[in-house]
């Protein structure tokens, strides 16, 4: 990265980023300290990051760390780097929002909810292409595992985290079974950064959501692929509009 900066203030203003960083796998969390400056707009697009000595101090790690951290960013499509001319923070049209950092920090720090909204919308279309591929490709076998995992939720209803983890396991089922790889590994990415939201957690009606993966896996049962797209999308969907907090809308 270029020395000549100017267009940024040095991190002392973001004490909190260096705070993160001093820890193990200092690699990792310079990483997400800085994808969480950009996504918050501490770092705006077509500033330049900080020079190397700076980012060193800040948070007490070697050159070739902040290099390395550089080029992930740069993966990730958060940033530029060129050489002779520094490294340039790019607009959030270039980030890859599905890269499990960059949407974990989108989650964090979006006060309007509009990733959480997002995310259910293309979790909801996703899901219904892999309920609807589950409907045509499951197994005798893979049907029973599938009923367990219903099984379970209806035996836990009355305790909320165990309920939850049965749900989860459901979907996962339905993901297993697809053919289509691409979609369950997005989903599970998506579904992953929704769950480590603490207002995605907000209770919801458990009876609900117990007669909706009675749906889905009714017409999975029955091979029914249109009938298994509309349920999961519905679920999804309808799930999520229970779940949300009282928030302005975008």
């Amino acid at each position: 990265m270029s020395e000549s900066f100017a267009t940024v203030e040095p991190l002392a203003e973001y004490p909190t980023l260096a705070a993160r960083a001093r820890a193990p796998r200092l690699g990792v969390t310079v990483v997400a300290a800085l994808v969480d400056a950009i996504v918050r707009g501490d770092l705006e697009p077509g500033t330049s990051l900080p020079p190397e000595g700076v980012l060193c101090e800040q948070f007490g790690v070697s050159r070739t760390v902040i290099r390395e951290s550089a080029k992930r960013l740069e993966e990730k499509g958060l940033v530029s780097v060129a050489q002779g001319r520094g490294t340039t923070v790019l607009p959030p049209t270039s980030w890859n929002m599905v890269d499990a950092t960059v949407l974990g920090a989108l989650v964090a720090n979006d006060a309007t909810l509009g990733t959480l909204d997002d995310l259910a919308v293309v979790r909801a279309s996703l899901e219904a292409i892999t309920a609807r591929d589950a409907a045509t490709r499951r197994t005798d076998n893979e049907l029973a595992r599938l009923r367990d995992a219903l099984v379970l939720m209806r035996e836990t209803i009355g305790d909320e985290p165990s309920f939850n983890q049965a749900d989860v396991v459901f979907h996962e089922i339905v993901g297993e079974i697809t053919a289509n790889r691409l979609a369950d590994s997005i989903v599970r990415t998506l579904f992953t950064e929704a769950r480590a939201s603490a207002r995605f957690h907000l209770h919801s009606e458990l009876d609900i959501t117990l007669r909706e993966h009675e749906r889905v896996f009714a017409a999975i049962e029955a091979q029914d692929a249109d009938e298994a797209e509309a349920a999961m999308r519905s679920h999804i969907v309808d799930a999520w509009e229970r779940r949300r907090p009282p928030s302005p809308k975008r």
